[in-house]
């Protein structure tokens, strides 16, 4: 009886192997298994950046919660404009001398005036036939001062960030005040015209400087504020050598001038530039010596005879 009782199990499994529905049920229960995996791992993708967005949400810092406003890290600079709303009509005149550029460059940057030639700081803008137009602030800021030279004419002084500063002269109707707040853009006046400048007619002359060193317009036009400094630290370091190579030539003791003459530090050419005068001086006391000889000799002579 017990071994029949421990064979019935055995019995049955093998039994339900025997059914023809057996394994296509086994199948059908793994297919269903996997396939309910594979929706649930689909679905758990399409969650993972719901949650990574809320994860940022939650770790976002506010930046409203400091007290303290946020500075940007790069502020955005203004480029420098020419200081003429149409720009194809306008026409610089007269540039900025550089001590660099070659002859005929340096000869537009003169300006005439009772007979002597002076070099020009700034640029003299004009307009085709002789016409007016507006003066526009090439940069923002401040106006500085406003006054009425007796050779430049109006002229308005603005005074900008990192030391920089413009000037417009050559005005014939002002429209700021000092101490007034000028956008880039804005017009600041009409050009006119000045005695310094009277050869070319109805323009307007502009500077720009930085830290006071006078800056050529036309190499930072369509470039940003912070080419003034490389643009004024190249003007200093060229007028230092400028300034030694003065001071080689006055030191230069015995040599030669720019028109060829010689040049000496002794006291006998020194004493040569006078010998004109002196030997002329000489001269004349020759003379008078001369002739009070003769008169000695003369008078000798009668009381010899008499």
């Amino acid at each position: 009886m017990k071994e029949e009782n421990n064979g019935t199990p055995k019995n049955k499994w093998s039994r339900i192997f025997r059914k023809k529905w057996f394994f296509p049920a086994v199948y059908l229960t793994v297919a269903a298994v996997l396939l309910a995996f594979v929706v649930w791992y689909q679905n758990l993708e399409n969650q993972m950046p719901d949650m990574a967005d809320e994860q940022k949400s939650t770790d976002y810092y506010n930046p409203a919660e400091n007290k303290n406003d946020a500075q940007p890290v790069i502020e955005q600079q203004e480029i420098i404009k020419m200081p003429v709303g149409n720009q194809d009509q306008a026409e610089i005149v007269t540039k900025f001398y550089d001590y660099n550029a070659d002859t005929k460059a340096q000869k537009s940057a003169l300006v005439l005036y009772n007979n002597r030639y002076y070099q020009s700081k700034g640029i003299n803008i004009k307009a085709g036939e002789n016409k007016s137009f507006d003066v526009l602030a090439s940069l923002s800021g401040t106006v500085k001062e406003v006054e009425e030279d007796p050779l430049l004419g109006q002229v308005v002084t603005l005074q900008h960030e990192n030391k920089v500063v413009t000037h417009y002269a050559s005005l014939g109707d002002v429209k700021v005040q000092a101490g007034d707040k000028v956008k880039q853009g804005d017009v600041i006046g009409t050009a006119g015209e000045n005695r310094f400048g009277q050869e070319f007619g109805t323009h307007v002359h502009f500077e720009i400087r930085k830290d006071g060193e006078a800056v050529n317009p036309e190499e930072v036009f369509k470039q940003p504020v912070s080419a003034l400094k490389k643009a004024a630290s190249e003007k200093q370091s060229g007028n230092a050598e400028e300034n030694q190579d003065s001071k080689k030539d006055e030191n230069a003791g015995d040599g030669e001038n720019l028109d060829g003459t010689k040049e000496g530090n002794t006291d006998s050419n020194d004493n040569s530039d006078d010998s004109p005068d002196q030997s002329q001086d000489e001269e004349n006391s020759d003379a008078e010596n001369g002739n009070t000889t003769d008169n000695t000799t003369e008078s000798s002579s009668t009381s010899a005879s008499a």
